[in-house]
């Protein structure tokens, strides 16, 4: 598992005193404010967030350093990364970036079905999508029903598939 995790983009800049607007991968864009310190470069240089909203579906960020529009500008197209001992997940929940490669096993028969290639999250429940070897897509909602366990030291996802969910037709 990584240990820093892409958590936004920096797109644009925001006013003249060093703000930049970013789009936030995290479920919510209040759960980037909380941060205190983010990371450039894949977690190796450490940048201390001074100010975070939330302003117009993405996040606004100063960071200590970046005083200008001109410092600003040169953070765009940057990615900022989160220490994952940095955030506490509720019990069940997991980083999307520890389930995308996870292998997809049945549950009952040990039958594997693939990796686990996205993660779709654009309803009440997340999608998850599996790329057999043979390039066919497989598709499942996370539901109690379906995922029976999760175990992100081995990289393995236990699910009973409801009948006639991976059918041919």
């Amino acid at each position: 598992m990584k240990q820093f995790l892409e958590t936004a983009k920096i797109v644009s800049t925001q006013g003249i005193r060093g703000e930049v607007r970013c789009q936030y991968y995290c479920d919510s864009p209040d759960i980037l404010c909380e941060f205190e310190t983010l990371y450039f470069d894949k977690g190796k240089t450490p940048v201390r967030i001074t100010r975070a909203y939330v302003h117009k579906n993405v996040v606004v960020l100063k960071i200590e350093g970046v005083d200008s529009i001109e410092d600003a500008q040169k953070l765009i197209g940057k990615i900022l990364y989160m220490d994952r001992d940095d955030v506490e997940l509720p019990e069940g929940t997991y980083f999307i970036q520890d389930i995308i490669g996870m292998t997809v096993k049945d549950f009952n028969t040990g039958e594997v079905y693939g990796k686990i290639s996205d993660v779709y999250q654009n309803g009440a429940t997340d999608v998850y999508s599996i790329k057999k070897e043979n390039g066919r897509e497989l598709m499942f909602p996370y539901i109690d029903d379906i995922v029976k366990s999760i175990d992100t030291d081995a990289g393995e996802m236990l699910i009973v598939p409801l009948e006639g969910l991976f059918d041919e037709d």
